[in-house]
């Protein structure tokens, strides 16, 4: 009898992939989740980042703090739903697709400050009021950032959801809290670096390029590193090329970014930048030299124009002098040219300058043609400097004051709305003496009449009467956006071409016979019926 030959096992082929469908990986399970979750926290720190660094540089260039926000973040929501669907294409290979994604959104995300900064300094696409921006293409681009940056966000948790389930098999409710937690906390960590770390250290086009770098490295080295046994030879090579390529140009635009700054700023504000810091409040530029005016740019728009501040702050003064002037106290201003005229004034005994920007305030000291344009008004022992947010200072302080000038920016849904609030007023009134004035720039009157009467309604809400008058100028130093010729040579335009003044106090003011003109001209833009504004309700939207 013929004994059977026993048959010798062949092995089987190696897998990538145990029979559960397991990772192979170069640690441990628990390692591995670990550093799955690592990757998690590092990605949603960096998607934050770019999300935050939108909307600061979409209100910085377009303004409207708050539409800009609402813009952006809803845009974004909208397209990380897109993602997560678009997501399932990519189960099947999970860990390959989760590296070109991180890849991607580094080079998007990373790169997207420099390219709105481009688009703004060199076309003007991004300058106006946002109704008006849909009037051209090219202001789509900060919508077409907001949708791929959150489609490629999108489409991360899927993916790590099928890859921590590869690394250990848990129920679907324990692997989703995981994500989400790491997916929360890294949120966090990446909201509180960027106002208090990438801004102030890095700047918004430096700190996003850092962010995409961050990025690369995190999302690279976690697929390359722990699920390198799940991708083939030509897979592996694929995203190295992509991260290396990544890398490169993120580093090469670091290495650039100080020449295309100053190339972006000589398009926006001309080659006459005297000045150019980013302080901890606003970007400040000064231009101007000897064959021209100067010119105060705060965060990218006009607020002090040599051409005709003098006829500004003058209309803007004086008439609130008319009367008992020994305590003035200056809300902004920090440019020290409402502080050079109210000190023309004998009997003056104090001025006090509320500014919210220190940095502002240096510059008027020290900046020689600054400071001669001003008078080297802050030499004058008389005059006292608070480096305060203006409502928060008016909460603290009582001091009794002749007059007040408000000299801030134009009224709008930005930080500056609580300063043209029914709140704001009623504290400026708590401090107003028996007979003060009260004097508040409130944005230019043929242009923007309901913003301006809005503020006359607010005034008067807060138990004051008010004379609103208007201003005639050649040029406008508080426009709504940058101002601009159009041939982009950093002059800028004549339009808007007046501003809106109202003067208050307990009882209503007589202006002086030279403004009767300027009350009568505002009067025919009168909207009546206008509602007050107010902390809760603000109502400077056009």
């Amino acid at each position: 009898m013929i004994e059977p030959r026993t048959s010798v096992p062949v092995p089987a082929p190696r897998r990538r992939q145990d029979r559960q469908g397991r990772a192979s990986l170069p640690v441990t399970a628990r390692t591995g989740r670990f550093l799955v979750l690592a990757g998690v926290f590092i990605c949603a720190a960096c998607g934050l980042v770019y999300e935050l660094e939108l909307v600061a540089l979409a209100s910085y260039l377009i303004g409207d703090s708050v539409t800009q926000a609402s813009v952006v973040l809803s845009v974004m929501v909208f397209a990380m739903g897109i993602g997560s669907l678009a997501a399932k294409r990519l189960r099947s290979r999970p860990a390959v697709g989760f590296g070109l994604v991180e890849a991607a959104l580094a080079l998007v995300g990373g790169c997207s400050a420099m390219a709105l900064y481009a688009a703004f300094a060199w076309t003007g696409a991004l300058t106006g009021t946002w109704e008006g921006a849909w009037a051209d293409d090219t202001r789509y681009l900060l919508v077409g950032f907001s949708l791929a940056i959150g489609v490629l966000i999108g489409a991360e948790v899927p993916l790590l959801m099928v890859l921590i389930q590869r690394i250990r098999r848990q129920d679907a409710g324990g692997a989703v809290a995981d994500l989400f937690a790491a997916d929360y906390v890294g949120a966090l960590v990446g909201g509180l670096a960027f106002p208090f770390l990438l801004l102030p250290l890095f700047g918004q086009l430096t700190g996003a390029l850092l962010t995409g770098a961050v990025n690369a490295v995190a999302g690279g080295a976690l697929v390359l590193g722990l699920f390198h046994r799940d991708l083939t030879r030509r897979g592996r090579w694929t995203l190295l090329t992509a991260n290396v390529l990544v890398l490169g140009i993120l580093a090469t635009a670091a290495v650039l970014v100080d020449d295309f700054e100053r190339a972006a700023r000589q398009a926006v504000y001309g080659k006459d930048v005297r000045v150019a810091f980013q302080s901890g409040v606003q970007e400040v530029v000064l231009t101007g030299s000897a064959r021209g005016p100067l010119d105060l740019y705060l965060d990218g728009r006009l607020r002090v124009s040599g051409r005709d501040e003098h006829r500004y702050h003058a209309s803007l003064v004086r008439p609130a002098m008319n009367g008992p002037h020994a305590r003035v106290l200056i809300l902004g201003g920090g440019d020290g040219l409402a502080a050079r005229e109210v000190l023309k004034y004998p009997g003056v005994r104090r001025v006090d300058i509320v500014e919210l920007d220190a940095g502002v305030v240096r510059l008027a000291r020290t900046d020689p043609a600054l400071s001669a344009l001003n008078q080297h008004a802050y030499r004058d022992p008389r005059v006292h400097v608070a480096t305060a947010d203006a409502f928060r200072w008016l909460r603290e302080d009582r001091r009794p004051y002749d007059v007040v000038i408000s000299d801030l920016p134009d009224p709008g849904i930005t930080a500056s709305t609580k300063l043209y609030s029914q709140e704001f007023y009623g504290l400026v009134s708590r401090v107003l003496t028996p007979g003060a004035r009260l004097a508040v720039h409130a944005g230019p009157v043929t242009s923007r009449p309901r913003v301006f009467w809005t503020v006359d309604a607010t005034v008067r809400a807060a138990g004051l009467r008010t004379t609103p008058y208007r201003v005639g100028g050649r040029l406008s130093g508080f426009s709504a956006g940058p101002d601009r010729t159009a041939d982009g040579a950093g002059a800028p335009e004549a339009s808007p071409d007046d501003w809106g003044i109202v003067l208050a106090g307990r009882t209503r003011p007589e202006p002086r016979p030279a403004l009767d003109a300027g009350v009568r001209e505002a009067a025919r833009t009168r909207l009546p019926g206008l509602a007050p504004s107010t902390l809760v309700h603000p109502r400077y939207a056009d």
